[in-house]
């Protein structure tokens, strides 16, 4: 019998054939931990009074408190810059970005990695053909003081898709179709591996979208196949210079797999997900003039360049909606200059929209863009739960950076294919 990607990729770092269920004890070539959780591992870390085992493979983020919004969270910074400086360890500051744009950005991530950040979403850089996962706090604090970590190797479900994506549809359209179809816990401790014809057609960037969403399924990890796309990404990432896809991986034909999903994509149209749940999935055109207050373009979901040239086209002819505010959230430092440079960030500002900078505060409600009670968000986000966006009484639909944009310029929920110019 065959193994899947993540079997491989497990087995080749524990030095043994490893099959689902199976505990190993294995390396980390990289850790990750932000302000919403790095606190709490340092100080459950120091408690053990252990030097960090590799400080090197260590990074640590701030991005959900950006800027700093009191002088309690202003501790908790202080206390993760002290430790990173204490121990030689990798800070990225406030406005650096969001961790799981900067892991693939910065270098931390390569085809057939073990790579786990305490946070859900780390399951983002599976998209570079790695074993990527979220872990806890505790886990992070072992993995200081180890460089390891243990975990059960999960089965996989295969996700095999076919033709190519029609006009107005997007990777973010696949993702919520996909989380729609498998259920918010249908892929609970899984391994979403996409693979087929049709994942060539989905460039890095919509990768990071997929493998970014399959928490939202309860996946463990997401994985996407080595190829020209991987390879074509490597090679034009400065920090990658000494990587190569030598290391990727690939699943064999007669893998055994829990579950199979296959989509057609020329099938699929734009799709968001209602309030309160993120596989509560319907097309777009099914919410058509639903009224909004607030749109969000960005986050580390959809916050590529190529998300925001997507929704500069279609607001700089048109503008945003009289009551709607839109805000704008690059991912990283390099992607907002690079918005910059492009004069996208102009068609934003000149639009009356908010720039946030780089960091999680309206995705998560923690600061910056808070709905009023009764306001209804549209956003490029990853969750929709009550209250996700720091009020209750508000309601968050998920959808691409097209959908919020024309949503945006319309006031209201709506197809992006229905604009002319689209």
């Amino acid at each position: 019998m065959g193994a899947t990607i993540a079997e491989k990729i497990l087995s080749r770092r524990a030095g043994r054939a490893v099959a689902p269920g199976d505990v190993v004890v294995i390396d980390a070539d990289y850790a990750m931990a932000n302000d919403g959780s790095g606190p709490m591992s340092i100080r459950l870390f120091d408690r053990l009074e252990m030097p960090v085992r590799h400080p090197e493979r260590i990074v640590l983020v701030v991005d959900h408190y950006v800027p700093c919004p009191n002088d309690k969270v202003a501790g908790l910074l202080k206390e993760m810059a002290d430790f990173a400086a204490r121990h030689g360890i990798k800070l990225f500051r406030a406005g650096d970005g969001i961790c799981h744009r900067l892991m693939p950005e910065q270098g931390y991530v390569r085809p057939g990695a073990v790579v786990v950040g305490a946070d859900s979403h780390s399951t983002t850089y599976g998209a570079l053909n790695a074993f990527a996962a979220g872990i806890g706090s505790s886990d992070f604090a072992g993995v200081l003081a180890t460089g390891r970590l243990w975990l059960q190797a999960p089965a996989s479900i295969r996700i095999e898709l076919a033709g190519a994506l029609g006009a107005g549809v997007y990777a973010k359209d696949l993702a919520l179709h996909v989380v729609g179809e498998i259920g918010a816990d249908g892929g609970t401790y899984r391994v979403l591996e996409y693979g087929g014809a049709g994942v060539a057609s989905i460039d890095m960037e919509g990768r990071f979208t997929l493998c970014n969403m399959g928490v939202e399924t309860g996946a463990k990890a997401a994985v996407m196949p080595c190829d020209a796309v991987t390879e074509r990404w490597i090679r034009d990432n400065p920090h990658l210079e000494d990587a190569a896809a030598a290391g990727g991986v690939a699943a064999d034909a007669d893998a055994a797999y829990a579950g199979r999903l296959a989509v057609d994509l020329s099938r699929l149209e734009p799709m968001l997900a209602a309030p309160h749940r993120v596989d509560n999935v319907h097309p777009v055109a099914d919410w058509q003039e639903t009224a909004i207050s607030s749109a969000v373009i960005g986050t580390c979901t959809n916050g590529s360049l190529e998300d925001m040239r997507i929704a500069a086209a279609i607001l700089a002819p048109r503008g945003i909606a009289s009551g709607v505010q839109l805000l704008v959230v690059p991912p990283s430092r390099q992607i907002l200059a690079q918005a910059i440079a492009e004069g996208l960030i102009s068609v934003f500002v000149e639009k009356g929209a908010v720039i946030v900078p780089p960091g999680c505060g309206p995705c998560c409600g923690a600061l910056n863009g808070v709905p009023a009670d009764g306001g209804v968000a549209v956003s490029t986000a990853n969750r929709n739960f009550k209250g996700r966006m720091g009020n209750v009484n508000s309601e968050v639909f998920l959808a691409s950076p097209a959908t919020v944009a024309a949503s945006a310029a319309t006031g209201h929920i709506t197809d992006p294919r229905r604009l002319s110019d689209v």
